[in-house]
Formats: C-alpha cells, sequence, structure tokens
C-alpha cells in the first residue's frame, strides 16, 4: 500500500461537502483521463455515483510533460464526475505509470524469544524504516506488500499470529518509483484543488479489477497495454509479487500508422480502431481502405491501400511489446512463475488479434479481461480501457487513505476485509 506522505491540498472553494465514505479515482493515462466517485452502497459495497472522461493532454509514456494541458484535461475530468455525483471531492487516489515503476523483494527478520507472534511483532518485522537511504534515493515508496511469513525459517506461513519461535521473519515487495515524475503527478492534481490519498501502481490497480482467486493462486501475469505504456503485474500464491513497465502502448502503434500511410494522426487512430488488426487474414489483400492523406482533409483526397498494408504496419509493434514483456519476465526470472496464464486488459488489448498473437508469443494461455460490474458503472466504461480505474476504486474504498499508510494494520474486525495487507487480492473476489 501506499506509505508515502503527502501535505493537504487546499479543497474546493465551494460550499458542498462529501458524502460520508465518498471515495474516488484518477486515472491519468496518456491518451484519456478517467475519474470516478462511488458511495456505500446498500447491499453491494459500492455504487458509483459520478463518471468523467477526458481525452488526455500534456501526458506521454504515462509522464507528464506539459502541467496547463494536463491540469485542463483532470479538471475537465473530475468536474464532470462530481456534476454527476452532485457533489464535490476532496481527495483522490491515483494511478501510477510514470517514474520506471521498480519491484524488489527485500527479506526481514526478528527474534520473538520463543513467546507467541502478536501484533506488535508484525509491526516490528514490517517497520521500514531500518531500510538503509540507498534503497530509496531519489525514489518514492510506493507499496510494501508481505508475501509470504516464516517461523525459524520454516516458510509458507500465511498468518504467523498465535504461533511460537525463536525467529520471525517476512518476504516483503517493495514497489518504487522515480520522485520526480511523481511530484509533478502531485503537482498536476494539486493544482485542480484535490489531495491525493494514495498512488497505486497501474497495473496492481488493474489486477484489482480483473483478476480472480484462482489465476492468482496459481500464477498469472496481468499485462496492461494502455496508451504509452504497457505495465506487468505478476502474482503467484495470492500475492503480487513483481511489477515492472515498457514505455510502449496503443499510441506507439497509431503513430506507426499515420508515417507509413502519411496519414493525419486523427484518422490513423481510426484505421487502427475500424480496420486495425494484428493477425493477416486472406481477405486483407482484397479488402480496400480509403487513406485520408495530410494536408488534404479540406479537399477531400484520399489514397487507397489494401487492408493487409495497415496490418504489415500494425503486427510488427504488437510483437515488439510482447517480445518485451517476454525479456521483462525472463530477466527478472519471473516467466515461470508467473504461470501459464496471460490477462490482457487496456485500451490497446481491445485490438483484434493482440490476445492470439500473445499466446502464440509468450507461449501461455490469454484471456482478455474486463473489469467486474459495479453498481452505477455505466456500459461505455465497463471495458478493458476502464480497468485501471475500477481498480483504483476498489482499493480506494477498501483501503481508507489514513489507514494505508503503513506496511501493517492489525486485525481489529477478524471477520472484516483486508484485515492483513497482501490479502486484498484473495479475500475480493
Amino acid at each position: 500500500m501506499d506509505t508515502t506522505k503527502t501535505p493537504n491540498k487546499v479543497s474546493s472553494t465551494t460550499t458542498n461537502k462529501p458524502l460520508p465514505g465518498l471515495v474516488a479515482a484518477l486515472d491519468i493515462g496518456t491518451t484519456k483521463v478517467c475519474c470516478l466517485i462511488a458511495k456505500p452502497g446498500g447491499e453491494a459495497e459500492m455504487e458509483v455515483v459520478g463518471i468523467g472522461h477526458h481525452v488526455s493532454g500534456g501526458v506521454k509514456s504515462g509522464t507528464i510533460i506539459d502541467m496547463e494541458r494536463a491540469e485542463a484535461g483532470i479538471r475537465s475530468t473530475v468536474e464532470a464526475a462530481e456534476q454527476m455525483a452532485g457533489e464535490n471531492i476532496r481527495e483522490i487516489t491515483v494511478n501510477v505509470s510514470c517514474g520506471e515503476p521498480r519491484s524488489r523483494l527485500i527479506a526481514s527478520n526478528v527474534s520473538i524469544a520463543g513467546h507467541e507472534v502478536t501484533d506488535n511483532d508484525l509491526r516490528r518485522v514490517l517497520d521500514i524504516d531500518g531500510l538503509p537511504d540507498s534503497e530509496l534515493q531519489d525514489r518514492q515508496l510506493l507499496h510494501t506488500i508481505p508475501v509470504g511469513y516464516s517461523i525459524d525459517g520454516n516458510k509458507g506461513v500465511r498468518d504467523p499470529r498465535g504461533l511460537r519461535g525463536k525467529d520471525l521473519g517476512v518476504n516483503m515487495h517493495m514497489v518504487t518509483a522515480a520522485d520526480a515524475p511523481l511530484m509533478n503527478l502531485e503537482t498536476a492534481v494539486s493544482r485542480c484543488h484535490l489531495h491525493v490519498a494514495d498512488k497505486v501502481v497501474t497495473p496492481y490497480a488493474s489486477a484489482l479489477a480483473t483478476l480472480v482467486e484462482d489465476e492468482t493462486s496459481l500464477g498469472v501475469t496481468c499485462l496492461d497495454m494502455g496508451g504509452g505504456t504497457t505495465s506487468i503485474a505478476v502474482f503467484f500464491d495470492g500475492e503480487l509479487i513483481h511489477i515492472d513497465s515498457i514505455p510502449v502502448g496503443g499510441a506507439h502503434v497509431t503513430n506507426d500508422i499515420a508515417r507509413g500511410l502519411s496519414a493525419p494522426l486523427v484518422d490513423a487512430e481510426r484505421l487502427k480502431t475500424l480496420y486495425g488488426s494484428a493477425i493477416p487474414s486472406p481477405s486483407d489483400d482484397r479488402e480496400v481502405i480509403k487513406v485520408p492523406l495530410i494536408g488534404e482533409e479540406e479537399s477531400g483526397e484520399t489514397n487507397q491501400v489494401p487492408r493487409s498494408v495497415l496490418v504489415g504496419i500494425i503486427r510488427p509493434r504488437i510483437e515488439e511489446t510482447f517480445e518485451m514483456v517476454r525479456a521483462r519476465l525472463e530477466q527478472a526470472n519471473f516467466d515461470k512463475v508467473s504461470g501459464r496464464r496471460i490477462v490482457l486488459t487496456g485500451g490497446a488489448s481491445q485490438l483484434p488479434g493482440a490476445r492470439e498473437l500473445a499466446a502464440t508469443l509468450l507461449d501461455k494461455q490469454v484471456r482478455l479481461g474486463k473489469p467486474k460490474p459495479l453498481p452505477g458503472l455505466a456500459e461505455a466504461v465497463s471495458g478493458p480501457a476502464f480497468s485501471a480505474c475500477t481498480g483504483l476504486l476498489q482499493f480506494a474504498f477498501n483501503n481508507p487513505a489514513e489507514a494505508s499508510k503503513s506496511a501493517y494494520r492489525p486485525n481489529q474486525n477478524p471477520g472484516g476485509r483486508f484485515a492483513r495487507l497482501g490479502q486484498w487480492l484473495r479475500e475480493n473476489f
């Protein structure tokens, strides 16, 4: 969970106050910005009451490069969601695709001198204050997730409380990101009079919305294919064990089409959506598409090319993306641990043929991941492109900001959800 501290931001100047339990999520992407607002429902866990999405600006590969344009996109999106909800929000949970998110597993041990493990012992073993400064040099700590405890060297302990031994150990998954891009992200949000309550890496949020318990238990890789980045989350035994990101996404496919066919970017995106595919078909040579030319939009001049040319431009970029994913997993030694399952989500995953190509290149079973239905969530924002925002909303709803600042929270309600950090995915589905 988010372990960083951020100062309070000035709230909206209107007199409206947030509803009790009102939570908000903001997905800042390269191609779009999305905001969801929810409140506690009746029998349901939560009900979506506000939806807003807007074309993104000033963001490249998940990193803010133009503060003014990024602020304008965020402001328009949040205001649309607030207007639909009829309330104003002060705090918001945002995704992190910038800053080159990095994973590291570290081990920690404390002596328990033969007595039963208590909440205090867990606090001591999960204490991150003792980490050397070199671990966090110019980086922010986003998540510290226990992925397995041990008693006197005996591993596989899920909950050590009540057990006796001499030494208590834990393996913790630390997720960090570069400090400067995160500060720019917070600045863009704060300029819209909002306080960043939590920051969650994008694939972690997407996984929360799309994965099921059996997948996370047996091993699965969630690939969030966004506009500017493709991010990776590896789960095993119900826990998040690895995070990575590559700066390639759907926008790169659009740029390739625009360059290859000398078409305006808007028309290149349209051609990708209407006719694009990562897998060739026998009819591609016979199907002719009209391509508007750059600078000749008013005259209506077009160039006619067979669909096979378009597919020939798209396929190499998608192949490159999956080959980079495979190389990153092999480099981190998580290609086998991640099991035989791949879940594709994100807007770029909807490209026809992407699933089949991923199955071939990664040699795994692949499915397209959509967010699980939520009351009040419109059909238009329930596709793979909105997985991250839906997952952020679930994270925010189940992890109050003040409680999510530490690596461990005692189980004050034994029957409640998210009693122990690291169990959120197992207990949520």
